[in-house]
């Protein structure tokens, strides 16, 4: 009788036909590749995890960072979908930023001369850590307040702020008003498209200035909402804009009924220090204090997803879509404060590196977000967001494209997709600050957290194919189980935002976990070995992830909301790790003859090295006479260190192979070459 080994091909293929020269894998769930000194494949299941954090988080995760402070203190910061909290010493701690809005009607107040605005607003409480974001333009004393202030307390119904323009500098009153002003009016004629806005000292140019409405306003026919490019001014209190419609009768109404409309970002200040756990009434103040913080309430937001990093020792968040938010770990803020001079809307956000600058991409000048539009602050100052000739804030618009769909600070460069292509920027200095470059087309990125670095490379996910860059520029990568993601996903716009990108430095894998065909979460993923270039896949859960940082190995979060560590043991949460592949069906004698297979010995490694020899697998052959014809299938044998071999006796002309940790198994194994005994066994 002849012995023969089964010498595995790197990676998962499904490419290939059913019986295939080469022993390949054709499926698979929860493997793991690792490379011999030959550079061929061995498999392994994928290292095991534990809870992280005790506790449930209170809705579904969507990003997580991590990060020190200068005293060395570690954190995880969670953004989910109603909260973002940090989680610290095993205590999570909600931090999520909240917000109030308000529609009174308009009071300001103004005195010659003076830049600063009292505003009314009966019930707002508004402290000196708020910020209020005007989104109605306030005409009043020669004034038009409109966009974010910060804001300084008077009383429970007052509060003040200081008029500025778009560049920062203060603009004075030119007339006294007690509790006046009026937002825009707008007048339409039957038949045209063009609307009159009233608007008392608008200051707007005709041809270069951009008039924006927050609080969408119907007339008739007519819709006014967003930017809209001033055509004409015919005075100094009116001016035209056009609509995408033509009306069909001549009105004219006020704004929001005639009444502001304030979105007040609620700030808190520390906690009293000195006061501690049980100063104070049961449910008076924060955690370690007895006074409660004078603030108004507000309501907690919610986010579809989250970018966040860290400034230092600061942790900057944005919502998509939101304003950018900053929590201090040191100063026991209760929750994070919006940044006032921030852009108001953003889909995302980095900290560029080396001169450490905010970068925000779909963002905006005016409160309606540009998708294609990237501003950055100045440099070590994330309060300095318009760029003048004495610092380094400033914008670019990508000139390619629909929208950017992501970026991040990759090797020595940022990098930004759009749905259509890739660019980077480089830090030049004055006075561009930023080089942009397109780097690659028809290779944008399906979803905004599809893209990772790995090892000084960037992968990424497109909408049909998944691409690296490199120092050799933007290639595709071929990917054997193409059909397992593209043609098993749910194309569905909320489904498809979903997708996550995975790094695990540790071993030198990047995965996407996407939402499968006909699942509403994350249910499934497609894995890359950068070293062997060996694609995998399977089903797990993973709605957020983090690479190897200052909390140690990987962190993902499932979709049941519990926070896990990774590469942890060879448990998954103290259950079997359900680890299964299946070799190609491969010729027993190259079709000729039937063949006899009577031994098969295992060759494995069947603990780790500080571990005992314990690993149960078990092993299922199944035989065909011909491709696609009726299978036979004997086990599976139960199989351990103590197995010498097993005895299938199996007749067949090809014999495929499928393998799985045993039922029980809480060990480390690792495939080596599966060796058989056969023989002839009459023609066919």
């Amino acid at each position: 009788m002849a012995h023969r080994a089964i010498v595995l091909v790197p990676g998962v293929d499904q490419n290939t036909t059913p019986v295939f020269p080469d022993a390949g894998i054709n499926d698979g769930n929860l493997i793991r590749f690792v490379p011999d000194a030959k550079g061929r494949a061995l498999v392994q299941p994928i290292g095991g995890w534990v809870k992280y954090f005790a506790n449930t988080i209170s809705s579904l995760v969507r990003a997580l960072w991590a990060w020190a402070d200068i005293n060395a203190s570690n954190y995880l910061a969670v953004g989910a979908e109603s909260s973002l909290s940090v989680v610290a010493s095993g205590t999570n701690t909600t931090i999520t930023p909240r917000t109030s809005t308000t529609n009174p009607a308009v009071a300001a107040s103004t005195t010659i001369g003076s830049g600063v605005v009292t505003i009314l607003d009966v019930g707002s409480n508004i402290t000196g850590y708020d910020t209020v974001d005007v989104q109605t333009q306030i005409a009043v004393g020669g004034l038009v307040l409109f966009g974010s202030y910060a804001a300084t307390a008077i009383d429970a119904d007052h509060y003040s702020i200081v008029a500025q323009d778009r560049f920062g500098h203060t603009q004075v009153a030119n007339a006294n008003v007690v509790a006046g002003g009026a937002v825009p009016q707008y007048a339409t004629v039957n038949g045209s498209s063009l609307v009159t806005v009233t608007l008392t000292a608008h200051g707007l140019l005709a041809g270069q200035s951009t008039f924006t409405a927050l609080v969408s306003t119907t007339l008739n026919t007519v819709v006014i909402y967003g930017d809209y490019l001033v055509l004409t001014t015919p005075t100094a209190n009116t001016f035209t804009i056009q609509c995408s419609s033509a009306a069909n009768a001549g009105s004219s109404a006020y704004e929001n009924g005639g009444n502001a409309r304030y979105l007040y970002h609620i700030g808190a200040g520390s906690l009293a220090v000195g006061s501690g756990f049980g100063v104070g009434g049961y449910g008076t103040g924060g955690y370690g204090s007895g006074t409660a913080p004078t603030t108004s309430p507000g309501t907690a937001i919610t986010a579809t997803d989250w970018t966040l990093d860290n400034w230092g020792k600061l942790l900057l968040a944005c919502p998509y879509g939101g304003s950018i938010y900053v929590w201090d770990p040191n100063t026991n803020q209760p929750i994070a404060s919006v940044i006032a001079n921030a852009p108001t809307a953003n889909q995302g956000i980095l900290v560029a590196m080396p001169e450490r600058q905010v970068i925000a991409w779909g963002s905006t000048f005016t409160g309606v977000i540009d998708p294609l539009l990237i501003r950055w602050c100045d440099i070590q100052d994330f309060t300095t967001w318009v760029g003048t000739s004495t610092n380094q804030a400033g914008s670019y618009r990508i000139s390619r494209g629909s929208r950017i769909v992501g970026g991040l600070q990759g090797p020595q460069q940022l990098i930004f997709w759009t749905d259509v292509g890739v660019w980077t920027a480089q830090y030049i200095n004055q006075p561009y600050i930023y080089g942009f470059n397109e780097v690659g087309a028809g290779c944008g990125l399906i979803a905004p957290k599809a893209a990772g670095v790995l090892s000084g490379a960037v992968y990424w996910m497109s909408l049909t194919q998944f691409f690296t860059l490199s120092g050799d520029g933007v290639r595709p990568l071929v990917c054997p189980i193409w059909d397992a993601v593209f043609q098993n996903m749910n194309t569905e716009a909320d489904a498809v935002a979903k997708i996550r990108v995975a790094p695990n430095s540790q071993f030198n894998e990047i995965s996407w976990y996407y939402c499968s065909s006909g699942a509403s979460e994350i249910d499934s993923y497609i894995k890359y070995n950068t070293v062997l270039r060996a694609w995998d896949f399977g089903t797990l859960s993973r709605t957020a992830w983090l690479d190897q940082s200052v909390l140690g190995s990987p962190i993902g979060a499932g979709s049941n909301r519990y926070l896990y560590q990774h590469e942890t043991g060879n448990l998954a949460d103290g259950a079997v790790i359900p680890t299964t592949f299946t070799i190609d069906y491969f010729a027993l004698d190259e079709g000729e003859y039937m063949a006899f297979v009577d031994q098969i010995w295992p060759d494995m490694k069947w603990g780790a090295s500080n571990e005992a020899a314990a690993a149960q697998i078990q092993i299922t052959l199944t035989g065909i006479d011909y491709p696609g014809g009726a299978e036979r299938t004997q086990g599976p044998y139960d199989i351990t260190r103590s197995t010498t071999f097993v005895t299938p006796r199996m007749r067949a002309r090809m014999v495929s192979m499928t393998i799985a940790s045993g039922p029980n198994n809480a060990s480390f194994w690792r495939l080596g070459y599966i060796r058989y005994r056969v023989m002839p066994d009459g023609k066919f």
